[in-house]
């Protein structure tokens, strides 16, 4: 079955529902005109629940299929807060907020299941309850473990759980997806090189920690070059390093800061203990003292394979069969959707953007022509798990 009448019927609508949220980006978990305006169009479409304030912000709705009571719970998720970028679209539904921009297109993720809410509520062509799940702050504060932490799985009760991300170079109409690893894991690296300071003519009365900095930053990538499978993936980053104020002074301190990404958990604890060992070490041999504090972010994104079988042939479905790719290549990039996939089986999809700007440009925007897509997609995969 392809894209749904009734969806390609009411998609100029969805699409002014996203260009309305797009008008109007909220950060993190502060999403108070975001989450009314969710909770609004949930309760006037008839859902027999509307959960607000789940993970402080989240929004849950309820949607009992034709045979109340049967059949099995599934979830589906879409995340709902912008980015801190100022946006240079020149769109006309371009931010009114300024610093703030739908630079991820979540503003096109909770139009689409938005549809999917009206069209399953007033069709409720299914057996069973789906589950549709409203997510704030993915966009680096963890929104989906705040909400599991928030009694999530265990007042709704998902069996199964789904989650769908656009995404530029794809082309509109098509999907992507994988069992196994699809997105990697996300670690913050703090490091604080302890030296002594001295004048910069004579270095040899003092510990340069901007030396021992920049040697600890050449070693880190020895970790992932001589420590890691080269079968395996994993990226190490110093993306900022700050040392000293003036020019003929050697600071007595340096402080770096990166990311460490992985797709497997043992890659991760692997490098959480060598990139240690690798800091200390090369501090001690200049004479300095250094300490790595590693914070953790989110893990890697691991689909179940069954459920990523089952994902992949509801898009055909939808698309067509030479429009899915079923083992696209796994991406470095991090989302918060794993700690749902850690807690319950199920899958994160990728749906096409087309050839937009990258995810997080300020010259990003959703393409709604892919609304008519994600949005089928999200009732056929309830409709085909929740068979009548």
């Amino acid at each position: 079955m392809p894209v749904l009448n009734r969806v390609a019927e009411t998609a100029a609508e969805i699409a002014a529902w996203r260009r309305e949220l797009h008008e109007y980006p909220e950060l993190m978990f502060d999403l108070p005109r975001t989450s009314a305006f969710v909770a609004e169009k949930l309760r006037g479409f008839g859902c027999d629940e509307v959960v607000t304030g789940i993970g402080r912000s989240g929004v849950v709705a309820v949607i009992h299929g034709r045979e109340r009571g049967a059949g099995r719970v599934i979830g589906l998720r879409a995340d709902m807060d912008a980015l801190p970028v100022e946006e240079e679209t020149g769109a006309a539904h371009a931010s009114k907020v300024p610093g703030k921009m739908h630079a991820c297109g979540h503003d096109g993720h909770t139009a689409m299941l938005l549809g999917a809410a009206r069209h399953l509520a007033e069709t409720r062509a299914f057996a069973g309850t789906a589950v549709l799940i409203f997510q704030p702050a993915e966009e680096g504060e963890g929104g989906a473990r705040v909400m599991i932490e928030d009694g999530l799985l265990e007042c709704f009760r998902p069996e199964e759980i789904y989650g769908m991300h656009n995404m530029p170079g794809i082309p509109v109409g098509h999907f992507a997806m994988r069992p196994g690893a699809i997105m990697a894991s996300t670690d913050r690296l703090e490091i604080t090189v302890d030296g002594t300071g001295a004048h910069a003519a004579a270095p040899h009365r003092g510990v340069d920690p901007v030396l021992v900095g920049s040697a600890i930053v050449m070693g880190l990538q020895q970790a992932v070059a001589r420590n890691v499978d080269p079968l395996e993936a994993a990226v190490v980053s110093i993306t900022m390093f700050h040392a000293g104020a003036v020019e003929n002074v050697i600071p007595p301190k340096a402080e770096l800061t990166g990311t460490v990404r992985t797709l497997k958990a043992q890659v991760r604890d692997q490098l959480r203990q060598r990139l240690r060992e690798i800091v200390s070490k090369i501090a001690e041999a200049y004479g300095a003292r250094a300490e790595l504090r590693w914070i953790d972010g989110y893990p890697p994104t691991v689909n179940h394979p069954g459920q990523a079988d089952f994902a992949a042939r509801v898009a055909r479905d939808v698309a067509g069969a030479d429009k899915v790719d079923a083992d696209t290549t796994p991406i470095m990039a991090a989302e918060d959707f794993s700690f749902m996939l850690e807690a319950r089986p199920g899958a994160f999809i990728f749906v096409g953007n087309g050839d937009s700007a990258g995810l997080h440009n300020p010259r990003y925007d959703f393409d709604d022509a892919a609304i008519p897509y994600g949005t089928s997609f999200w009732v056929r995969l309830v409709e085909s798990a929740l068979p009548l």
